[in-house]
């Protein structure tokens, strides 16, 4: 099934359980799509690394830091009898 295929199939599964609405539903309903639209064409913001630097704060020094995540480690090496 072509994607063109699922599409309409969508559209029409959708319009028939739609049909039925009141009027002001439909035009509600209009309005929401449109707007979805709308905000949907804004350009999406790259994120570069560029703009993540310094991003972390920290009072601890770089070294301190490691010495911290290298404390925490946690090796288990048992294994589980299955």
């Amino acid at each position: 099934m072509k994607a063109a295929d699922i599409n309409t199939t969508l559209i029409d599964n959708y319009f028939s359980f739609l049909k039925d609405l009141s009027a002001d539903a439909k035009l509600e309903l209009i309005a929401r799509l449109s707007k979805s639209m709308k905000t949907s064409k804004k350009a999406k913001k790259e994120v570069s690394l560029n703009s993540l630097y310094g991003s972390w704060e920290s009072d601890k020094s770089a070294d301190d830091i490691i010495a911290e995540l290298k404390s925490a480690r946690n090796f288990n090496r048992e294994r589980e009898i299955l």
